[in-house]
C-alpha cells in the first residue's frame, strides 16, 4: 500500500468517522447486524485493517477472540489506549495487509479485510491482499471483505460538486476504477473501485462460496441532509427497512460501502 494511504489516514480521524451523524451511523449498525447473524460462539478474528477499532472492539466485547492491525501506526496506538480500558487482550500490530507472513495457515475463524481493498490500485496488490487472506483462514471459515462500487463513485462526486461533472474523470473510474493521490482531480487518495459481479468473480476464482453481500449504508450517504433531521423515530423507520433490502443487487450496486461474505472450501 502507498505511502500517501498512511499519510492520508495519519491525518484522518477515522475514528468519529462511523460515528458523527446518522447516516454514517447506518454503515456500522447494519454491518454489526449482520455480524450478529452470522457469528456465532467464540471465534478467533482477524481484523487485518481494524482502523481505530469500531468493528474489533464490538466484536470482542460480544466474547470473540481478536487480533487487530493496520498499517497506519496512529489507529493501532489508539487501539492500544482503549484497550487499558478493557478486561480482555487483543493483540495489535502495525501490518500491511498484503503481507500477513506473521501469522501461521489456517489459524483464523474470521478474516475481516475491511479496508485495504479499495486503497490497493492494482491487480497483483488486491490479489496478495486477497491470497494472504485466504492462507491465514480456516477451512470453512468467512472472509468478509468491503469494496466501494465504482458506479455509485461518479453519482456522489456530481452531486457533491459541479467539478467533478468531467468526462474524462467520470469515464476513467466507470473503465478502470482507479483514482490517484496525483490526479488533480483526486478527492480522496489513492483508491479502486470495484462491482458487484467482479467481487462474485473473485471469491469464486480463489475457491471462496459467496453466502451474501450487502449495502452497508445505501444510498444514505447521498441524502445525509434528510438523515441527519430525522429524529429517533424516523431513523429506526428507515434503518429497518434498510435492513430487509440490503443484500438486493440493486441497493448493492448503488450504494457506497458494500461487504462480501464468503466461506473458504
Amino acid at each position: 500500500m502507498s505511502n500517501e494511504v498512511v499519510n492520508y489516514y495519519e491525518n484522518y480521524r477515522e475514528e468519529d468517522r462511523i460515528t458523527t451523524n446518522n447516516a454514517r451511523r447506518i454503515e456500522f449498525l447494519t454491518t454489526i447486524y449482520k455480524f450478529d447473524k452470522l457469528l456465532k460462539g467464540n471465534l478467533k478474528i482477524l481484523d487485518c485493517a481494524a482502523g481505530t477499532g469500531a468493528y474489533a472492539f464490538y466484536l470482542a466485547d460480544k466474547g470473540h477472540n481478536l487480533t487487530a492491525t493496520d498499517i497506519t501506526p496512529r489507529h493501532i496506538k489508539i487501539i492500544n489506549e482503549q484497550l487499558k480500558d478493557k478486561t480482555y487482550s487483543m493483540e495489535t500490530k502495525v501490518l500491511d495487509a498484503t503481507d500477513m507472513r506473521c501469522f501461521e495457515d489456517g489459524c483464523f475463524d474470521v478474516v475481516l479485510n475491511m479496508g485495504p481493498f479499495y486503497h490497493l490500485t492494482d491487480d497483483m496488490s488486491r490479489n496478495k491482499c486477497l491470497s494472504e487472506s485466504i492462507r491465514v483462514l480456516k477451512k470453512g471459515g468467512y472472509l468478509i471483505t468491503a469494496y466501494i462500487p465504482r458506479l455509485y463513485l461518479n453519482q456522489m462526486l456530481v452531486m457533491s460538486d459541479d467539478e467533478y461533472l468531467d468526462k474524462k474523470l467520470l469515464c476513467q473510474i466507470r473503465d478502470t476504477g482507479t483514482l490517484l493521490h496525483d490526479n488533480p482531480k483526486c478527492f480522496w487518495t489513492d483508491t479502486y473501485y470495484s462491482s458487484y459481479d467482479e467481487m462474485q468473480k473473485l471469491y469464486k476464482d480463489n475457491g471462496i462460496e459467496c453466502i451474501d453481500q450487502f449495502a452497508q449504508d445505501g444510498l444514505a450517504p447521498l441524502f445525509h441532509n434528510r438523515v441527519d433531521q430525522w429524529n429517533n423515530e424516523q431513523f429506526e423507520i428507515w434503518l429497518k427497512y434498510h435492513l430487509s433490502v440490503c443484500s438486493e443487487k440493486s441497493i448493492i450496486d448503488m450504494s457506497n460501502h458494500v461487504i462480501i461474505i464468503g466461506r473458504k472450501n
